[in-house]
């Protein structure tokens, strides 16, 4: 317990010192790129050209992208969408108002809970509490470290020898803060619940997280700028970082994905050129047994599975759609929060090189999801802390049935 409390004294210590990028009456717009010519035009706002950039550059027509525009570039953007005739909504009025307002008014100076969001410091710490808990339990793995030297940080959960093992990979776009807190959530529940259905899952499956896969982009969202995404690796003397879910080694940067450097969706230079994505790699090579990978992400209330890099279906496509629904059905039934499910390049849009297609495509796992966590843009990447425990329970419900399903379809 001190060592949360220290860890989370020194982190408010730090952001008291940090100048942080503000937002101050920055919009989000919501539009829909319909044609090349708005495409092409669109394009040109991929590298932040004059304080206007996307959320998640779009990579092809026939999308839905979001763009943030500051106060100066109102009258431009508007007079643009009008003369290309470019749909639009603002989905967020002031940007930095929901980012101020998303932490609890008074934050926890001791403990570690779920009713607020925390730094890589405290998760780590925490992370180190459970250890001297569960020593039967629980393995650390320090599997790698980061382009700044961070150490990149897994745990499993594990009760007895011969298990499956269910892999959950989280927040490798540093600003989706909620996953993390669900994974968090979920791990914490895995040792100390009571729920008949949660223990059966504790004693009969062996448990991987990796809660913070990002850890210099997650640490720079507390330090810097909370809509940061990629990694810190500088590409250019200009900009830095790569999308991690677009440097993995499979149909790498082919469709889905930018080459340009500043680009939000950058694929990296070459394949697994981020530390952080080939130490994970490495990582996941070490267990011969996975049977079911999940990746947890914000936002939109999706639940995807491979193909990402084209349109034709995955070999066992019936059964991962079979999964999907049953997975879907259970997280409606808590707070009837609506999840779309299919595959990633049918259900959003193509997007090569992610975490999921690849352990799909190279390491014969046979069921890999991504969840697309709360909501559907009214806070965005913003989710405020007081929705971490009803995403968390609804998620955990959607993990149950997802669990059931694959088992009852014999992968489990």
């Amino acid at each position: 317990m001190k060592l949360i409390i220290v860890a989370i004294l020194f982190a408010c210590v730090v952001a008291c010192f940090s100048e942080k990028a503000r937002y101050d009456n920055y919009r989000v717009y919501s539009i829909e790129v319909e044609n090349e010519q708005q495409f092409e035009v669109l394009k040109r706002f991929e590298s932040g050209l004059d304080g206007i950039s996307f959320l998640e550059t779009p990579t092809g027509i026939q999308q839905k992208a979001e763009i943030i525009v500051p106060p100066h570039k109102f009258a431009d953007i508007s007079e643009l969408f009008e003369t290309l005739k470019i749909k639009n909504q603002i989905k967020i009025a002031n940007l930095q108002k929901v980012i101020d307002q998303e932490q609890p008014q008074h934050l926890e100076r001791s403990g570690f809970g779920w009713k607020q969001y925390y730094d890589l410091t405290a998760i780590y710490a925490w992370l180190d509490e459970l250890l001297e808990q569960y020593p039967n339990v629980l393995t650390n793995y320090n599997y790698g470290t980061s382009y700044e030297n961070r150490t990149l940080r897994a745990i499993k959960v594990s009760h007895k020898k011969g298990n499956p093992t269910i892999f959950i990979e989280s927040t490798i776009h540093a600003r989706e803060w909620v996953t993390q807190a669900t994974a968090t959530y979920f791990l914490n529940e895995l040792l100390t619940s009571s729920d008949a259905e949660i223990r059966q899952l504790a004693d009969n499956y062996d448990w991987v997280f990796v809660p913070v896969v990002n850890v210099d982009g997650y640490a720079y969202t507390h330090s810097n700028d909370r809509m940061w995404r990629k990694t810190r690796q500088p590409h250019t003397d200009n900009c830095i970082g790569a999308d991690p879910n677009r440097n993995f080694d499979f149909h790498h940067a082919e469709v889905g994905a930018s080459t340009n450097p500043c680009a939000e969706t950058y694929a990296g230079p070459k394949p697994l050129s981020e530390p952080e994505i080939l130490a994970l790699t490495e990582f996941i090579k070490t267990f011969d047994n996975i049977k079911l990978y999940i990746s947890f992400h914000s936002y939109s209330q999706l639940l995807l599975f491979p193909y990402g890099h084209t349109r034709r279906q995955a070999p066992n496509h019936s059964d991962m759609m079979q999964i999907a629904r049953k997975t879907r059905e259970a997280i409606a039934k808590r707070y009837k929060t609506d999840y779309t499910v299919g595959p990633i390049a049918t259900t959003i849009y193509l997007a090569s090189g992610s975490s999921i297609d690849w352990v799909y495509g190279t390491q014969d796992v046979k069921l890999s999801f991504t969840f697309e966590f709360r909501d559907k843009g009214r806070h965005g990447f913003i989710l405020p802390a007081d929705q971490i425990i009803p995403n968390s329970l609804e998620i955990v419900d959607g993990l149950k049935a997802m669990v059931e399903e694959a088992k009852a379809l014999k992968y489990l």
